[in-house]
């Protein structure tokens, strides 16, 4: 009969103590005990050298495991896996080979995170969407606020910064609301330090959102006094703005979701500042070829202007101040420009069309005035 889970040790006694008897037919036992040949020479040689401890099933593990990662190694991948969570197995072997260690492969890497419990959703994962990115740093930023979050008491509005090329993080602010006032006094501390880029993309949301009917928002009016122009994704398409939407799921991952509740946004700020430094100089990113953001950033040449300089007109162009309901007086008629450039200096001139104006607010048209059917009436 064949050896039974249950009799396995008393029938492979027996039959060792069989087979060891002086003119023992090998292979009839075998038969007997259903089975094979290696099987049973191997039960009576180990019987003959250890006695009853050499029936004992042993680990089929080779004695040597050259190919097995060292557990110094590994202990480190864990720790590195374990300080960023949101860090799949790429990231991980680029920081480690970044910094002369020694770098298992992603898949080896995998294998250790499956190990040790830590295989959560890779945000490596390939995208079917295309990666598309601005030629040089500074060309474009992307600008939003993440969901505003919990904090001991009250909560944290995180405003982010991106640039668009080297994915630097020019900004993590911890901030009480959302209001234009505070994001242009964050924007003015980033332009100093960092220069002015040539574009700002933001979505369609306050405070940067389009004002229709109002025209321009006053943030856009102070960026396009700054030559700074403002960009809008398009409606409901968090696509346009991918790379600030990973950033800010990498933010969710390895701040909010890894620690409790920070007790004051000066709490959340010291995080926020200490995160974003690894994050732009130790986080290798899969976009730049696996280098960091602080790769392939640098400072705009472009200075921010401080004071602003006060607007030029031609000496063809016919002044006006923008009043309290952003509208102007022209040819004895009151015409709506914008809310957001009440108090500013604008110009209106005439275009290539008898009665149309143009009115202009810097080097950008923000206003048309149409006298013609004034005119016919």
């Amino acid at each position: 009969m064949p050896f039974a889970e249950r009799t396995v040790e008393a029938l492979r006694r027996e039959f060792a103590v069989l087979a060891n008897q002086e003119g023992a037919n090998l292979s009839e036992l075998c038969r007997r005990y259903g089975i094979s040949r290696p099987t049973g020479r191997l039960w009576r040689e180990r019987y003959r050298r250890e006695g009853v401890a050499g029936l004992v099933d042993r680990s089929r593990r080779p004695q040597q495991s050259p190919g097995r990662t060292p557990a110094e190694v590994e202990a480190a991948v864990v720790a590195l896996r374990t300080q960023h969570p949101a860090w799949g197995g790429r990231n991980l072997a680029a920081a480690r080979a970044r910094h002369g260690r020694a770098a298992p492969a992603p898949s080896t890497i995998t294998a250790i995170r499956q190990r040790h419990g830590l295989l959560a959703a890779d945000p490596e994962a390939p995208r079917r969407w295309q990666r598309f990115e601005h030629a040089a740093p500074n060309d474009l930023w992307q600008l939003d606020f993440m969901g505003h979050r919990p904090l001991a008491q009250g909560r944290v509005h995180p405003l982010t910064l991106l640039d668009d090329h080297s994915r630097f993080a020019l900004g993590l602010v911890a901030c009480p609301n959302e209001q234009q006032e505070l994001v242009q006094t964050h924007l003015t501390a980033c332009f100093r330090r960092c220069g002015l880029p040539q574009a700002i993309l933001t979505d369609n949301g306050p405070p940067w959102g389009t004002s229709g009917a109002g025209g321009l928002t006053a943030l856009e009016a102070w960026l396009l006094r700054l030559g700074v122009e403002l960009w809008h994704g398009q409606p409901y398409h968090p696509q346009t703005q991918g790379k600030i939407e990973r950033f800010h799921g990498t933010i969710a991952a390895e701040v909010f979701q890894a620690e409790p509740p920070f007790p004051d946004l000066a709490a959340a700020q010291r995080r926020f500042d200490a995160w974003r430094d690894g994050y732009n100089a130790a986080r290798p990113h899969q976009g730049l070829a696996f280098a960091v953001p602080l790769d392939r950033y640098t400072a705009s040449p472009r200075s921010f202007p401080d004071p602003l300089p006060p607007i030029g007109y031609g000496p063809d162009d016919v002044e006006r101040t923008v009043r309290d309901q952003g509208a102007i007086s022209f040819a004895g008629r009151a015409y709506f420009v914008s809310r957001g450039l009440v108090g500013q200096r604008v110009a209106v001139r005439p275009t290539t069309t008898d009665g149309v104006f143009a009115v202009v607010s810097g080097m950008r048209q923000v206003a048309t005035i149409d006298r013609r059917e004034q005119q016919r009436a």
